[in-house]
């Protein structure tokens, strides 16, 4: 096959080779029936000056699509490993931003109680508004980047999250608190970009070790907030809270803006087809090759109908995907579950006459938990990894397999919260009792993550930040809505031992969570057979030998084609082309015309 750099479509060469396969003189020349009537010079018909000169430049009214086959080593999926993983580190620190921002707010409640004279339990408000409005704003975002890409729609989501804090730091009244808090989550694109990320640079078979590192950052970061916040606590202002959040937001802006490349597999085909266009101009040898969205115009791509089809998408596939909802519904209410835990967490160490510091150290138990669950998915990953190789057409050893180590780790949740509910009852009980809990229960609430993210990255490809978008609304949005009776729950339920009946009663439905895990790992399969959608995206895998597709057009929006058509069937050329000034189903009928052309002329 030629180099995508050496195409140049030719319309004498096309009618020599189909003369001399015919054995007669008929013109079949491979765009001849692009003009108005088959057969004549279709530049004679052109209806503006660009067609004109299109026609005159490339030989052909049609624009041919570059595909990934055409430029793989040049796409996210090639860059060295180094570079891949330096991409990453940044998009740590940047995922763990975000979620500082959700719970380091915790340690300025006291404060803002005092200057404002409004009770904690209202002060509350602002911690509770951001994680609501964090799950419409991960949601908003995602399918963005889809379309855009991911360095843009992450600049400026930071961008925004790091101008909403300056109004909060120099609040005059608790309104303009809540009000910039509310803008400041729904201004953060949150986990479904950073892991939509993954998706552009590793193949599903090789993902895993990527995964665990980006859903560390994430769970990392929500604990890394109270350990710093407790120091902020008790020596500093509260304002310093949002201080150092808009310090750490500026410098990881700052780092992105310089060391993240683009990685969206489309964006980059645009930008490899222009450059290839260049090239050839000043080669002398014009190559008609375009970019996926450069076959779109502005109107198209950005009309109103399309701007809502983008912003539905991630709620509608939430909705309608048995496996999104599915999934997301058992990681938000885990996540759901750890919000409220910690809620206690000043509640109970007080009985041990912990300072506010030492409070918020105390959450380093958490993290040890999510540290051991990290790499204990190293030998998981090395165990799923051969039993693909082992059994590459078997369903379940491709994806349930992903959930595996889960029907270990996942009891760690109602074994860590019932060890935590009956040592937090205070002395004579030693205060390592309840850290210990903690620390099984950080193992599960990664496992959960972990495991249900991986699982739907691999199923969903390169619409990942809109399937992992509902993960992110289920897991924020429950957080958020349950973090303002927390305080309440722990306080009011039973008489002496309120503490450890609270936490019972978690124990109860983390059980109920548990048994769902078994559920979907026995019954994955069918979830996915119930879903179209990853169904033609497994099948286009199949087809480009187990690569990840870059797009699938025609459901929940998605508008670029460089994979698919309509109905899930993958051409084998996989070439795309836009017809300039025809109606589609013209184009379409033309198409099919000239596929048996096309391979004889060496036009792609």
């Amino acid at each position: 096959m030629a180099s995508a750099a050496e195409i140049k479509p030719d319309i004498h060469d096309a009618h020599i080779v189909n003369q001399n396969e015919a054995g007669d003189v008929e013109k079949k020349d491979s765009i001849s029936d692009s003009g108005p009537h088959h057969g004549e010079y279709p530049a004679n018909h052109a209806i503006n000056d660009a067609d004109r000169k299109h026609y005159e430049k490339y030989g052909t009214y049609d624009r041919y699509e570059i595909t990934e086959e055409d430029c793989y080593d040049e796409l996210g999926f090639s860059f060295p490993t180094w570079k891949k993983w330096t991409i990453l580190s940044i998009i740590f620190l940047v995922q763990v931003s975000m979620n500082f921002n959700t719970s380091l707010y915790s340690n300025a409640i006291t404060g803002i109680s005092a200057e404002f004279s409004v009770s904690a339990q209202a002060a509350r408000l602002g911690a509770a508004i951001f994680l609501i409005t964090y799950a419409f704003g991960c949601e908003l975002w995602a399918p963005w980047s889809e379309e855009l890409g991911r360095w843009p729609i992450l600049q400026l989501s930071l961008l925004f999250v790091n101008i909403w804090q300056i109004p909060v730091g120099v609040a005059p009244n608790f309104a303009t608190i809540l009000v910039c808090r509310a803008l400041g989550g729904l201004s953060t694109a949150g986990g479904s970009v950073t892991l939509a990320m993954v998706a552009d640079m590793w193949e599903p078979d090789n993902q895993q070790y990527a995964v665990a590192f980006i859903v560390f950052s994430s769970v990392g970061g929500s604990v890394l907030g109270p350990i710093v916040g407790g120091f902020v606590e008790q020596f500093l202002a509260w304002r310093w809270n949002i201080w150092i959040q808009l310090i750490f937001g500026v410098a990881v802006q700052i780092a992105h803006a310089c060391f993240v490349p683009e990685t969206r597999t489309t964006i980059l085909l645009d930008r490899i087809a222009n450059k290839r266009r260049t090239q050839g101009d000043k080669e002398g040898r014009p190559n008609n090759i375009w970019g996926p969205n450069e076959l779109k115009t502005f109107k198209e791509r950005f009309s109103v109908h399309e701007i809502l089809v983008t912003w539905v998408r991630p709620f509608r596939m939430f909705l309608t995907e048995p496996i999104v909802l599915v999934l997301s519904l058992l990681s938000g209410f885990s996540d759901a579950i750890i919000f409220m835990f910690l809620q206690s967490y000043a509640l109970v160490f007080k009985q041990w006459d912990f300072a506010v510091f030492a409070i918020g150290l105390s959450f380093v138990a958490i993290g040890i938990g999510y540290f051991i669950a990290w790499f204990s998915f190293f030998p998981a990953i090395k165990r799923n990894e051969r039993l693909r190789r082992d059994k590459p057409n078997d369903e379940r050893s491709q994806y349930e397999a992903r959930l595996w180590w889960l029907l270990y780790t996942a009891p760690c949740l109602p074994i860590g919260l019932i060890i935590f509910a009956w040592t937090s009852t205070g002395p004579p009980i030693h205060w390592i009792g309840p850290l210990i809990g903690s620390a099984i229960i950080g193992i599960a609430n990664y496992a959960i993550y972990m495991a249900t993210i991986d699982y739907m990255i691999c199923a969903y490809g390169p619409y990942s930040a809109s399937a992992t978008g509902g993960n992110g609304w289920a897991r924020d949005f429950l957080a958020g809505v349950l973090t303002l009776p927390a305080t309440p729950f722990f306080t009011n339920i039973g008489g002496k031992n309120h503490l450890a009946y609270a936490s019972t009663i978690l124990f109860c439905i983390s059980l109920l969570l548990v048994i769902s895990v078994y559920v979907i790992y026995w019954k994955g399969p069918e979830l996915r057979k119930r879903s179209p959608f990853a169904q033609q995206l497994s099948a286009a895998r199949d087809e480009t030998g187990g690569r990840r597709v870059s797009s699938l057009p025609g459901l929940y929006g998605s508008r670029a084609n460089s994979f698919a058509q309509q109905g899930g069937s993958v051409p084998t050329s996989r070439r795309g082309s836009v017809h300039r000034g025809v109606s589609e189903g013209a184009e379409a009928q033309r198409a099919r015309m000239r596929r048996g052309n096309s391979a004889s002329s060496g036009i792609y």
